[in-house]
């Protein structure tokens, strides 16, 4: 190791620069690592081995990176599967272990048997007293305090995650593939630009939105799309909220993106069919999008493997709704999609 530092050192001084060993270690070797988080920093010695992810998307980011985490954590769907298809040739060796904890209820004896030397927990929404629990077993991350709970862009949990793992590098160069699928819709549809948007959902009889301020909303917004201010002024801070009957009317924006039609009992159909939903203009007049099940859940993902599907499904639709060339953004999703994986 002296003798490659030494030899480092000397093309480097020969080359003009100042390189102390230090930075030469470092060069080789990311580790030890120190993560900076809303509960302080956490620092990771060595090259995680086994990974046990507790965020509910965070497989995905650890899959991008080519490490496959000995468990994973349940969100929605196939309780013993939580490896969605856009991911699934990501896996390698032992499918994950799947931990069933619903939010507030982490088994911590579970975790432990697990035996990991990182925990993952960008996307889990943890408390300080869970991180302090969950620091006890191994190293934690947890996300940063400049957003809410859950509302972390991808980029960054992307760039953590990476920076974590020993591949800040690789992990910068896949936001910057993903980030660019966005540019290039955002260039072919200009239309987009500064038309409303509200990303609705439907339960029960109760009608919502989500903010960009949450990955649903944002997925949106970073195709050009503006989210009004009177429904930011009703959500407040959090990035999501229900509305009353007599609120309702606040969804009829230029568009409505509902996400969750999967989950609404009848569908698109009892929904058009709802008095509450039916008479607003933007569905009167066709400015709805809705998705099949597989489309809703890359949009709720929203992560580097889920994007491209997302904006495959939803690129088409929205060039019909408002104009565009869907013909050139959807072959260019598919030939960015084939790349990304």
């Amino acid at each position: 190791m002296r003798k490659a530092v030494l030899i480092l050192m000397i093309v480097a001084l020969a080359s003009g620069f100042a390189v102390t060993p230090t930075q030469a270690q470092d060069d080789a070797d990311p580790f030890p690592v120190t993560i900076e988080h809303k509960f302080g920093s956490t620092t990771i010695a060595a090259a995680p081995q086994r990974v046990v992810a507790i965020g509910y998307t965070e497989q995905d980011f650890l899959l991008a990176l080519g490490v496959t985490p000995v468990a994973v954590r349940y969100w929605y769907g196939d309780e013993d599967d939580a490896i969605f298809p856009w991911a699934d040739d990501k896996v390698e060796g032992d499918a994950p272990v799947v931990l069933n904890m619903p939010f507030g209820g982490l088994n911590y004896e579970a975790i432990l048997a697990l035996q990991p030397d990182l925990i993952s927990a960008v996307t889990a929404g943890i408390t300080q007293d869970e991180y302090d629990a969950l620091s006890q077993i191994a190293p934690t991350l947890a996300q940063t305090d400049d957003y809410i709970d859950f509302g972390m862009p991808w980029q960054e949990v992307m760039q953590m995650i990476g920076d974590a793992v020993g591949k800040g590098d690789e992990a910068a160069s896949i936001v910057a593939d993903v980030d660019r699928l966005f540019a290039d819709a955002r260039a072919q549809n200009p239309e987009f630009q500064g038309k409303t948007v509200a990303v609705a959902y439907s339960y029960e009889g109760t009608y919502g939105f989500y903010t960009a301020e949450d990955s649903r909303g944002r997925f949106f917004t970073d195709l050009g799309f503006v989210m009004p201010d009177e429904l930011l002024e009703v959500a407040g801070d959090s990035f999501y909220t229900d509305l009353s009957a007599e609120r309702v009317d606040l969804l009829d924006q230029d568009l409505i993106a509902i996400v969750n039609l999967q989950f609404i009992e009848g569908g698109r159909e009892a929904l058009e069919a709802d008095p509450l939903f039916g008479q607003l203009k933007a569905v009167q007049e066709g400015r709805v999008v809705y998705l099949d099940e597989q489309a809703e859940n890359a949009l709720g993902f929203s992560s580097p493997l889920s994007l491209a599907y997302a904006l495959d499904a939803v690129l088409p639709q929205l060039e019909a709704i408002f104009g565009g060339s869907p013909a050139a953004v959807a072959t260019e999703a598919a030939t960015e999609t084939a790349a990304l994986n």
